[in-house]
């Protein structure tokens, strides 16, 4: 459950729970025009089940599909989908549901927060990235080009649905993006965490069921805690932005394409950790326990074809700097992290030219 009063909505965790899907809907209240949105790869595997499910109680959704990663998060996309909605003459007691990853569930979410003002929301997540972190807490955006998530808001969904099942079929490359975000949470929140994902790493990539599950669980109740403290990221909130500060400006710098998000926020952790170092934080083998974590999920530790200008310059553009001064979220030590204001420029600049040139 992620506790914040009269927003509070539960979150399901298990193997084959996608079925409930329609039960759980129905006891939220869905009178008006339900639509799902997807895309092509996740309507082909799971759009017939989740659908089925809906049908058992009567619920019949249109089904939308939308371009598959951050092509989906344009305001192009966007108003197609809004339009959509008008000529099913959706009203204020629609209710949307994103079936797919966090680029799916970032635009329905948005979807949702804006339509008439906000209608009802639930997530389906499909991906390991998704379940263990978009889908929770209420963050909803889409992209600038200049900026990953700078049109955006806080809303938050009815409910969450998260089948672990539905991972199996998942390409290597976007089960390590999943696990970027777990580290992520480790790093920062839950040193146990780090360590259970250094001893069952091969578990955990044949996506075993019950470590699966555990994993899942425990990085949603870690971010349901900090949400539930700092719901619109104004302070402790921030501790899950590790990584993704320097992250997301290669992202923008890569138009999107490059690199996936997880493994931005891969390459990101490394130069935040490093960072940190220079501050006098992490030990040095901290931060190498840290770069040989992510390199043991088959994340990268750098990156190639990107300058330090270019990405100096889009960090200028992140959600934390205030008045100019840049904000990043560093570990203090492996399980526990810390909002530094304002890092000497030169230390920030150094980090970034190291995982540039490493």
């Amino acid at each position: 459950m992620v506790n914040l009063g009269v927003r509070s909505y539960p979150v399901y965790i298990g193997h084959g729970i996608l079925p409930t899907l329609g039960g759980l809907v129905r006891s939220i209240g869905a009178e008006d025009v339900v639509a799902l949105v997807t895309v092509p790869v996740v309507r082909k595997l799971y759009g017939k089940s989740a659908r089925e499910a809906l049908l058992k109680v009567g619920i019949n959704p249109a089904v939308l599909e939308v371009p598959d990663g951050e092509t989906a998060k344009t305001p192009e996309v966007f108003m197609e989908v809004v339009g959509r909605l008008l000529a099913l003459n959706a009203g204020r007691g629609a209710l949307i549901i994103s079936l797919g990853g966090g680029c799916v569930g970032d635009l329905a979410g948005f979807v949702a927060a804006t339509y008439m003002r906000g209608v009802s929301l639930v997530h389906v997540p499909t991906t390991l990235l998704a379940q263990v972190d978009s889908s929770v807490g209420g963050k909803v955006a889409i992209n600038h080009p200049n900026a990953k998530n700078l049109i955006g808001t806080v809303y938050q969904p009815r409910l969450v649905l998260a089948d672990t099942g539905l991972l199996k079929t998942l390409p290597p490359r976007e089960v390590g993006c999943g696990m970027a975000e777990l580290i992520k949470c480790g790093a920062m929140l839950d040193y146990r965490l780090l360590e259970s994902l250094e001893s069952e790493r091969d578990d955990l990539l044949r996506l075993d069921g019950a470590q699966l599950e555990e994993v899942v669980s425990t990085a949603v109740r870690l971010k349901s805690g900090v949400v539930a403290g700092d719901e619109l990221d104004y302070s402790s909130r921030m501790l899950l932005n590790f990584g993704h500060t320097i992250g997301h400006a290669i992202e923008a710098a890569t138009a999107y394409e490059g690199y996936s998000h997880g493994e931005a926020i891969a390459v990101g952790m490394v130069a935040e950790a490093k960072i940190s170092r220079a501050l006098g934080l992490m030990s040095e083998t901290e931060v190498e326990r840290l770069k040989g974590l992510i390199s043991a999920y088959g994340l990268p530790t750098h990156v190639e074809g990107l300058t330090l200008e270019s990405i100096a310059q889009l960090i200028k553009h992140d959600k934390k700097v205030r008045l100019g001064r840049w904000r990043i979220s560093l570990p203090k030590k492996l399980g526990e992290g810390m909002v530094i204001d304002d890092p000497p420029r030169e230390v920030v600049l150094s980090a970034i030219r190291e995982v540039i040139e490493d």
